[in-house]
């Protein structure tokens, strides 16, 4: 599996950097970090629809270029590494690499080998999720973490006293990669699967986590309330503040009600409870 990287210069880089990303999410690009004047965003080969590429005529308020580089799927721990730092979530936890040194301080160490999958806590709604799964009842829960990535999310919740915890995702390689992290964090009992919302069957869960993106959302969102238990909770994140009425319109025609909304430079979260 081959991954082409493209390289954005953006200005500003804000807010027009969080555009471009929430544009290419949507059209098949699964990872993103960021570089000093725009960010790096990652596609597979297979997935890139060139017809889907950002045009400078299609945005307001900010201009930007981009270059293109054939990724081999052997040189990505050594481009991760070169650029890959700790993230804080306020004193809750620290999410780094093996390499990076353990701080002292924070109320859980996670260690997460990224390769190609998102979540690696650099992006805002990583954040607002983690922040967000501190804040909430997970003790002797179950738990499910949809459009996975790395697991970070799903390793929290297990190491915040969750009962269970599946995370799904429809990528190869971030099935690979939670199952590694999982098991480097000592939480190798989480269940990653491959797939999407349509592997969800009769099992019900006390709280769903998904941040994926707001189309995906859209279009599960009646899957996601079909197995989340009676006072049960949805956290979603991966969209814009601009695209909340959207989501939570749609989540009420399930009985899904919204209890907190918050944001971080202009990416947002909602959190409901059945």
């Amino acid at each position: 599996m081959n991954y082409i990287k493209f390289s954005f210069i953006v200005e500003p880089v804000q807010p027009g950097s969080d555009v471009l990303i929430a544009l290419l999410g949507e059209n098949g690009f699964e990872s993103f970090s960021e570089a000093e004047n725009g960010f790096d965003a990652f596609v597979q080969e297979s997935e890139l629809d060139r017809n889907t590429l950002p045009q400078e005529k299609d945005v307001e308020g900010f201009s930007f270029t981009y270059t293109e580089e054939k990724q081999e799927q052997k040189n990505w721990n050594a481009e991760w590494e070169k650029s890959f730092s700790p993230v804080f979530v306020e004193d809750y936890c620290c999410i780094r690499a093996p390499f990076h040194e353990k701080p002292n301080g924070f109320r859980l160490d996670i260690l997460i080998t990224p390769k190609m999958s998102f979540g690696t806590g650099h992006h805002d709604t990583t954040r607002l999720m983690t922040k967000n799964l501190f804040e909430t009842e997970v003790q002797s829960k179950t738990v499910l973490d949809m459009g996975c990535g790395t697991a970070v999310l799903a390793i929290v919740a297990k190491k915040l006293g969750a009962k269970k915890v599946v995370g799904i995702d429809i990528d190869d390689w971030s099935v690979e990669n939670g199952k590694e992290n999982c098991d480097v964090n000592g939480v190798g009992e989480i269940e990653i699967l491959k797939g999407d919302a349509s592997l969800l069957g009769t099992e019900k869960f006390d709280l769903i986590l998904a941040n994926i993106n707001r189309n995906v959302l859209l279009k599960d969102i009646p899957v996601y309330a079909s197995v989340l238990n009676p006072k049960g909770k949805l956290m979603l994140s991966g969209f814009f503040e601009s695209d909340f009425d959207q989501l939570i319109n749609r989540c009420a025609e399930f009985s899904l009600n919204l209890i907190k909304k918050e944001t971080s430079n202009t990416w947002g979260i909602l959190v409901f409870e059945k």
